[in-house]
C-alpha cells in the first residue's frame, strides 16, 4: 500500500499537519504537500475514470504531464474543473472530487464499457452515426452531449479576481532548474535585464533529487547559492508558480503566475497573466520521463519511475511496499536505489537491454542486493483496481510468461523526452536524437524574428543534453550566445559551474514490451491514457489509411484534450511508424499549441469583467460636467456630454439653448476624446499620403489640412484635421471612436506593408485635453486671458501655433467644425480643468455656455459637414458625399484608390450627398427611406435614397436634413416622399446641404 515514510521528504514540513477532503471524505497531509502526495500518503491509488471505457486510473506522474488525476477542485464561487492534484499545492480545508464517473469513483456503471471495447476501437463513432440519419438529432447527440467532458462546468460565478502584468527584458529564462539558473547567472553577469519563471514552488528542478554535486557543492547548496546571488542584482526578476505558457512571435511570451492558489486565504489576485517581450528567449524547460507500453501499463499503481523517486525523496510517500521497476535505461535505477535507501523492497529490476557490462548504477542496484533482470519484460500487469503482481517474460518473445512477481507498485522508465514545446510554439523544428530516441530542438533551423536572428534557444534537457556537467556546460553555452546576439559581453573571468559526471551505459528503444507481442496483449497496452488509446488503436487508423500522423491523432485522439502530446507523443508516433513499416522522423511529429498547460479563463480575462469589462474612459472635464448637469452620451468608451440640462427644461430645449448660444455669443466644447495620432520620421509623408486621398506631404509646418481616410476597398473610414510638425512629424486629428481603430490601421498597414518605412505612431489621445472655443465672442475670451497673438493676421484659418494662454502652454489650432470663429486648443492633460475653468471665468461676460454632442451635430449639420458614422455607414465612399475635391490627382496611389475605378463604384446611379427641407418644416425621421415610383403589379415602391442625419435648427427655425439620394444634385427643389414609421408621410425638398453661411464668412473673421 501507499503510506507515507517516517523519514519525511525534503519539500514538507512535518511539523504542520493540512486536513482536506477528497471525495467528501477527510483526510491529512503536510504542508509542502501536493495533493497527489498527500492522496497518496492516504493510500488513495484510484483517483478517476477513463473517458470512453471508465477504467480505473491512478496518478502516474509528479508534474504536468499527469493524465489520471484530474479533479473538482473547490466549491461554488471558487470551482474549477479538470484541475491536476499533481501541480496543486495542499492547503488547510482544500475540497475535490474525482470525476467521469456515476454514482461513485469506486463503483462506476460506465466501466461497462470495458466489456464493450471490441465494439468501440478507434474511430467507431465516425463509422457508427452516420446511419441511419435520423437517428442522429434524437438519440446520438444527446448520448454524445450528456457524456462528453470530464469536468462539470461551474454554475456560479467566480468570486476570485485576476491581473495583468506587462514586462520588459533583455533575456527571459523559462524554467528554473539548473539548466535555468545556470543561464539566467551567466545572462546576468553581462548586466542585461533577466526575468526567471519557474512553474512549481521550488528552485533546481529534478537534480535535487538525483543528486550530483556542482563546484564541489551538493547540488541544494549550489541552487542555493545561485538564488541568493540572483536575487541580490538589481537587474534579474524570480518567479516561482509562473510556467512559460506561450512564445510568440518577436520574443512575446504569455506567463502564467498561481498567487494564491497554494494558500487557504485568498486575498488578492488569485492568478496574473504576464506580457513578456523579451530580446531573447532560453527555454530551460527540462524533459518529461516517458511511459513503456505493456498490457495493464494503465493499472493504479503503475508510475513513472522518477514519479515514485519524486515521492520518496520530495514527499516522503512510498507509492507500495514492493516496487517493480521496469526500464530500458539506466535512470531508473535512480529509483530503485532511492527506494532501497528509504527501507522499501525492490524485488526486481527488468531491464529490456541486454549490455555488455554493468554501469555504475547497476553496480550500485546490485550491491544493494537488488534483482536485475536483463533482457525482461513486462508480460502484463496483475490486478483492477490497484497493482497486485507483474507478470514477467523475455523482451525478445511474445510475452510467455517466465514467472510471476508479488508487487503493488510499478514504476516504469522509457527515455526521456525534451520539452520542445515553447520552442515549437514560434516555428523551432526539430530532428531525430537517435541516441536518446526523442525529438530535440534544431539549432539550424530555430525560430527567426523580423531581423532575420534567432529570438529563442534551448538549455539544458530541453535541447536534449541530459548529463550534469553537459546540461550546465550547454546552459553556460547558451546564454553567452544569447548576449552575443543582442551585443553584450561576459566578463572574462566567467566561467561554466562544473557539475559531476556519471557514466551511463546507453538506452535502447523501447516502444512495446515484449517486442513480438500478441494482439490479445497491444489490446491492454495503453499510450494515452486519459482517451483511451492503446497500441492497437494506433495500428488500426493506419491500417484504415489514416497515415499522416496528424490524421492518425484526430482518428484515434491520441494527445489530445489536456496531455497534448506530453506522455504519449513519442510512443504513439512509434507504434505508428512501426505499423507503416517507416522511420520515426519520417512519420513527423503533431503540432504542439500554447498553452503548454491549461491556464484559467479568468487570467486570460484579468480585469475585464463587470464593470471593468469595458472600461469607461473619461476625460480630464468629467467630473466638472457631472457636476454641471452632463446628459451623457456613449461614443466608442467614452462618455460625452450630449446637453447640459438646466433647471426644469427638457433636454432638447437645452441642446437649442446651446446652439443659439453659440452662434451668438461664446460656447465650449469638450473635444479632448477626439483621436491625436503623432506620425513621425523621414518616410512620415510618404505614410500618410498612401493613407488619406488628398497629399499631406505638401503641407506646410505650421498649416492644418483636412482629410479623408479610406480603407482598400474605397469605402470611407475616418476624417479630421492634420497637422503638421516639423518636418518628420505630423498629428493626425480622428474620430472619438476612430481613435483606436485608425491606430491599429496604421500600424497593420506599417507592420505588414510598408515595414521598411521608416515610420513611428503613437495614441496621444489621453494626454491631451483639447477645448473647443467657438462663437463670435471666442478671440476676445482668449484675448482677456492674455499670451499669445490668436489675431486673424497671426492665426489664419487652418493654422496652428504653440504658445501661452493665461500662463498655460497651449497648442492652438485655429480649425472650425461649427462655421463659427473657432479655436481648438489643446493643453497637458493635468491642466485641462483649470484652462476649462480660466475660459469659463474670463467668458461670464461675453456669455459663455458649455455645449454637447448634439449642439456639435446641429451646428455641423448647418454647415453641411458630414459624420463619420452618420453620412457613412462602411459602404458610402467620398464621390458619394460630394467630396471629389478631396481626392488628389497628383499622387500614384493611396488607399481605396484602385478601388474607386471598379464599375460599381464609378457607378452614375450611385446615392449622392444632399440637403433636405420639409415643406412644413418638421423634422425628418432618422434613417427614412425616400421612395420613389415602385412596381404597378404588386404596389411595392423602389427606394431612390435615405436620410443620414436629421435635426431641428433653432438657427434657421425649421428641420433640416442630410441624406443620400438617386442623381441627387441633379435634382434641387424636387419634392420626395419620406414614409415614416409612425404612419405619417413627409415630405420633404432637395436643397443645397450647406444650409448656413455658405461663404463661410462667420468663420474666417
Amino acid at each position: 500500500m501507499s503510506t507515507r515514510l517516517a523519514t519525511g521528504g525534503r519539500l514538507v514540513n512535518t511539523s504542520k499537519t493540512v486536513t482536506f477532503r477528497f471525495n467528501g471524505k477527510h483526510m491529512d497531509g503536510y504542508e509542502g504537500d501536493t495533493l497527489a502526495s498527500a492522496l497518496l500518503a492516504n493510500d488513495q491509488m484510484l483517483v478517476g475514470r477513463s473517458f470512453k471505457y471508465h477504467r480505473p486510473r491512478g496518478i502516474v506522474a509528479a508534474g504536468p504531464e499527469e493524465p489520471n488525476g484530474l479533479v473538482n477542485l473547490g466549491e461554488e464561487g471558487r470551482f474549477e474543473p479538470n484541475a491536476r492534484v499533481t501541480t496543486t499545492e495542499l492547503f488547510e480545508g482544500l475540497t475535490a472530487q474525482s470525476q467521469n464517473h456515476w454514482p461513485s469513483l469506486e463503483f462506476d456503471v460506465g466501466a461497462i464499457n470495458q466489456h464493450l471495447s471490441r465494439f468501440l476501437p478507434a474511430g467507431f463513432y465516425y463509422k457508427m452515426f452516420i446511419h441511419p440519419r435520423p437517428l442522429w438529432k434524437h438519440v446520438y447527440e444527446p448520448i454524445i452531449r450528456h457524456s462528453a467532458g470530464l469536468g462539470r462546468a461551474p454554475k456560479t460565478r467566480d468570486v476570485d479576481t485576476y491581473e495583468h502584468f506587462y514586462a520588459f527584458c533583455d533575456v527571459l529564462v523559462v524554467g528554473g532548474g539548473v539548466a535555468g539558473l545556470e543561464a539566467a547567472r551567466t545572462a546576468a553577469l553581462s548586466g542585461a535585464r533577466v526575468i526567471v519563471l519557474e512553474q512549481t514552488a521550488h528552485w533546481g528542478g529534478r537534480t535535487p533529487v538525483d543528486g550530483g554535486d556542482i563546484n564541489d557543492m551538493s547540488a541544494q547548496e549550489w541552487i542555493d547559492a545561485t538564488i541568493a546571488e540572483l536575487a541580490a542584482m538589481e537587474n534579474v526578476t524570480l518567479r516561482t508558480r509562473t510556467m512559460g505558457s506561450g512564445v510568440y512571435d518577436h520574443g512575446y511570451v504569455l506567463g502564467y503566475e498561481q498567487l494564491t492558489d497554494h494558500t487557504s486565504s485568498k486575498s488578492g489576485p488569485r492568478h496574473r497573466l504576464w506580457r513578456i517581450r523579451a530580446g531573447h528567449v532560453i527555454t530551460a524547460t527540462g524533459a518529461i520521463e516517458r511511459p513503456l507500453s505493456f498490457a495493464g501499463n494503465d493499472i493504479p499503481g503503475v508510475m513513472l519511475a522518477a514519479a515514485v523517486r519524486d515521492y520518496v525523496v520530495n514527499f516522503g510517500v512510498s507509492v507500495g511496499d514492493r516496487t517493480v521497476v521496469v526500464t530500458n535505461n539506466d535512470d531508473a535505477y535512480l529509483t530503485a536505489i532511492a527506494l532501497k535507501h528509504a527501507g522499501l523492497d525492490v524485488p526486481a529490476i527488468l531491464d529490456a537491454r541486454v549490455l555488455p557490462q554493468d554501469s555504475e548504477v547497476m553496480a550500485q542496484a546490485k550491491a544493494l542486493g537488488i534483482r536485475v533482470l536483463m533482457g525482461h519484460a513486462v508480460s502484463s500487469v496483475l490486478g483492477g483496481k490497484r497493482v497486485t503482481g507483474v507478470a514477467v517474460c523475455s523482451q525478445a518473445g511474445e510475452g510467455a510468461v517466465l514467472e510471476e512477481i508479488s508487487c503493488d507498485a510499478v514504476a516504469m522508465s522509457g527515455g526521456w523526452s525534451p520539452v520542445v514545446h515553447l520552442w515549437s510554439h514560434c516555428g523551432g523544428k526539430l530532428k531525430w536524437d537517435t541516441l536518446n530516441a526523442c525529438f530535440s530542438p534544431d539549432p539550424d533551423r530555430a525560430p527567426l524574428g523580423a531581423d532575420g536572428m534567432q529570438f529563442v534557444s534551448t538549455a539544458g534537457a530541453a535541447s536534449g543534453v541530459f548529463a550534469l556537467d553537459d546540461l550546465l556546460n550547454e546552459a553556460f553555452a547558451a546564454a553567452d550566445g544569447t548576449l552575443r546576439c543582442l551585443g553584450k559581453k561576459l566578463p572574462r573571468d566567467a566561467t561554466a559551474s562544473q557539475g559531476e559526471r556519471r557514466e551511463e551505459a546507453p538506452m535502447a528503444p523501447v516502444w512495446l514490451m515484449p517486442q513480438g507481442a500478441s494482439v490479445k496483449l497491444r489490446e491492454k497496452a495503453w499510450l494515452d491514457y486519459q482517451n483511451d488509446v492503446k497500441v492497437s488503436d494506433v495500428r488500426l487508423a493506419a491500417q484504415e489509411g489514416f497515415v499522416s500522423v496528424e490524421h492518425a491523432k484526430r482518428y484515434t485522439t491520441l494527445g489530445m484534450a489536456t496531455d497534448q502530446g506530453k506522455l504519449s507523443n513519442i510512443n504513439g508516433l512509434a507504434t505508428l511508424a512501426n505499423a507503416l513499416g517507416e522511420e520515426i522522423p519520417s512519420v513527423g511529429t503533431t503540432t504542439f499549441r500554447p498553452p503548454y498547460h491549461p491556464i484559467s479563463m479568468g487570467a486570460i480575462a484579468g480585469e475585464a469583467r463587470d464593470a471593468a469589462f469595458q472600461p469607461l474612459r473619461r476625460t480630464a472635464l468629467h467630473e466638472w460636467h457631472e457636476a454641471n448637469g452632463a446628459k451623457w452620451e456613449p461614443v466608442g468608451q467614452w462618455r460625452r456630454p450630449y446637453a447640459y440640462v438646466r433647471g426644469g427644461e427638457s433636454t432638447h430645449d437645452a441642446v437649442m439653448r446651446e446652439v443659439t448660444n453659440t452662434r451668438e455669443k461664446l460656447g465650449l466644447l469638450d473635444a479632448s476624446t477626439l483621436g491625436k495620432l503623432i506620425v513621425k520620421g523621414p518616410d512620415a509623408g510618404k505614410f500618410l499620403d498612401l493613407l488619406y486621398t488628398n497629399m499631406m506631404s505638401t503641407l506646410k509646418i505650421g498649416k492644418c489640412r483636412y482629410g479623408l481616410m479610406c480603407n482598400d476597398n474605397g469605402f470611407l473610414i475616418d476624417d479630421g484635421v492634420v497637422a503638421r510638425i516639423d518636418e518628420d512629424t505630423w498629428l493626425c486629428h480622428t474620430t472619438t471612436g476612430g481613435a483606436e481603430s485608425i491606430h491599429a490601421h496604421m500600424e497593420e498597414w506599417l507592420q505588414t506593408e510598408w515595414w521598411d518605412m521608416k515610420v513611428f505612431v503613437a495614441n496621444v489621445t489621453e494626454q491631451y485635453t483639447q477645448i473647443a472655443v467657438v462663437g463670435p465672442n471666442a478671440r476676445t475670451a482668449l484675448e482677456r486671458l492674455g499670451g499669445m497673438d490668436v489675431s486673424k493676421e497671426a492665426l489664419g484659418f487652418m493654422e496652428w501655433a504653440d504658445g501661452e494662454i493665461g500662463g498655460f502652454k497651449v497648442r492652438v489650432y485655429r480649425i472650425s467644425f461649427s462655421g463659427e470663429l473657432s479655436y481648438e486648443i489643446a493643453v497637458d492633460a493635468g491642466q485641462g480643468q483649470a484652462f476649462w475653468d480660466a475660459l469659463m471665468v474670463v467668458g461670464v461676460e461675453l456669455g459663455v455656455m458649455p455645449y454637447g454632442t448634439e449642439c456639435l451635430h446641429i451646428l455641423r449639420a448647418e454647415k453641411g459637414f458630414i459624420m463619420i458614422g452618420d453620412e457613412t455607414d462602411g459602404t458610402v465612399i467620398p464621390q458619394d458625399l460630394n467630396l471629389h475635391w478631396a481626392l488628389s490627382k497628383k499622387k500614384d496611389d493611396y488607399l481605396g484608390k484602385r478601388a474607386h475605378l471598379r464599375s460599381h463604384m464609378a457607378d452614375p446611379n450611385r446615392w449622392k450627398l444632399v440637403g433636405l427641407e420639409t415643406t412644413d418644416g418638421s423634422v425628418l425621421p432618422d434613417g427614412a427611406y425616400a421612395v420613389g415610383e415602385g412596381n404597378n403589379a404588386n404596389g411595392q415602391r423602389n427606394m431612390i435614397g435615405r436620410v443620414t442625419s436629421s435635426y431641428h435648427s433653432p438657427t434657421l427655425g425649421k428641420g433640416i436634413a442630410m441624406g443620400l439620394v438617386l442623381h441627387g444634385p441633379e435634382r434641387m427643389g424636387e419634392v420626395l416622399e419620406f414614409p415614416g414609421t409612425d404612419g405619417k408621410t413627409y415630405n420633404a425638398r432637395i436643397v443645397d446641404p450647406v444650409f448656413y453661411d455658405k461663404e463661410g464668412e462667420k468663420q474666417n473673421v
